[in-house]
C-alpha cells in the first residue's frame, strides 16, 4: 500500500502547469509479535484526503474495493480526479466553458498514459495495449462504479498520440439539475459544504480522533471519509467534552476501552452512529453515579 499510494497533482497556471508527486504515506511501523500497525500519512497529502481545499482526488472508496485491476484502479483514480473537477467547476464557476467540458472529456497523451500505467516497456503492441489497458479496465470501471467511460483516439500520422476519454455519472434517484442555475440552491449548497469543512477540520485536530484510532474504532480509511469526521465533531466530541469534564480525560480512554471491547462487526458500517449512541447511553450513567456519591 505504501508503495502504490502515490498521488501527482497537476494544476493549470497562466503559464502552464505545475506538477506535484506526493507519497501520501512515508511511515509505516510493524512487527512480527503482535498485530498492530502505524500508519503516518503526509501532511501534504491530507487536504486533498479530507476535501479541506480544492480536493479533486478523493475517490470513492467502496467502489475502489471492487475493482481487481491495476489499471482499472490507476484510470478510476485519473478520471475521478478529472471529473471531480467538473462537478466543482460546473456549479461554482471560475473556469472557462471549454476547461469545464475538459475536465468532463479528458485527453492524455499516450506517453503520459504508459508513464502513469507503468507500461512503458510492456504491450508494445497498440492492440495488446488497448485490450489490457483500456478496453478491460474500462469495462471493469463502467461496470462496478457510478462512472460511464468511453474512449477515442486520437492519431498523428499512423500512431496514436492519445486518448479522450468521456465520462458520464450514473444519476441518483433525485434528479436535482432543476437546481443547479438556482442561486439559492447554489448558496445553501456552498454554505453546507463549508461547514462540512469546518467540522472535518476540527475533527482531524482533535485528541478524540486520536484516541479512536488508538483504540481501533476509527481506520485510516475512516480519515477518509468527510460524514464519519464532521458526524463525529458535531455529535459524538461534545459529548466527550461532558464526560471529560466529569472523569477526566482516563475517563475518555475507559469507555472508549470498554466499547472497543463490545463492539460487534455490524457497528463498523456506521461507527459514528454507533459512537454516538454508547456516550449518549453512558453520560446518564455517570451523572447518576456521581449524583449518588454527593
Amino acid at each position: 500500500m505504501q508503495k502504490q499510494a502515490f498521488f501527482q497533482i497537476k494544476k493549470e497556471q497562466d503559464k502552464g502547469f505545475d506538477f506535484e508527486s506526493i507519497v501520501p504515506i512515508p511511515y509505516v511501523k510493524w512487527a512480527d509479535y503482535h498485530d498492530e500497525v502505524t500508519i503516518e500519512f503526509s501532511d501534504r497529502i491530507m487536504p486533498y484526503l479530507i476535501n479541506l481545499k480544492t480536493n479533486f482526488t478523493q475517490h470513492a472508496l467502496s467502489e475502489l474495493a471492487e475493482l481487481n485491476s491495476k489499471y482499472a484502479i490507476i484510470l478510476y483514480r485519473w478520471l475521478s480526479m478529472n471529473y471531480n473537477q467538473y462537478e466543482h467547476y460546473h456549479v461554482k464557476g471560475g473556469r472557462r466553458e471549454a476547461q469545464v467540458e475538459g475536465y468532463r472529456n479528458p485527453t492524455i497523451r499516450m506517453r503520459e498514459l504508459r508513464e502513469m500505467t507503468d507500461t512503458a516497456n510492456e504491450y508494445k503492441k497498440f492492440a495488446n495495449f488497448e485490450t489490457r489497458v483500456l478496453k478491460e479496465p474500462l469495462a471493469e470501471i463502467t461496470n462496478h462504479t457510478s462512472f460511464n467511460v468511453i474512449y477515442e483516439k486520437v492519431k498523428k500520422g499512423r500512431s496514436i498520440e492519445s486518448i479522450v476519454f468521456h465520462i458520464t455519472k450514473n444519476q441518483v434517484a433525485d434528479d436535482i439539475s432543476y437546481k443547479l442555475d438556482d442561486p439559492v440552491y447554489i448558496d445553501g449548497k456552498i454554505r453546507q459544504e463549508e461547514s462540512e469543512k469546518d467540522l472535518v477540520y476540527e475533527a482531524m485536530k482533535s485528541p478524540y480522533t486520536k484516541l479512536l484510532m488508538e483504540h481501533f474504532l476509527l481506520s485510516y480509511i475512516d480519515l477518509t471519509d468527510t460524514a464519519i469526521l464532521s458526524g463525529l465533531q458535531k455529535n459524538v466530541y461534545p459529548l466527550y467534552d461532558e464526560l471529560k469534564e466529569l472523569r477526566g480525560l482516563n475517563g475518555v480512554k475507559e469507555h472508549l476501552a470498554y466499547i472497543r471491547d463490545k463492539q460487534d462487526d455490524y457497528s463498523k458500517n456506521n461507527i459514528a452512529k454507533y459512537l454516538k449512541k454508547s456516550i449518549e447511553q453512558y453520560l446518564p450513567i455517570v451523572k447518576r453515579q456521581d449524583i449518588d456519591h454527593e
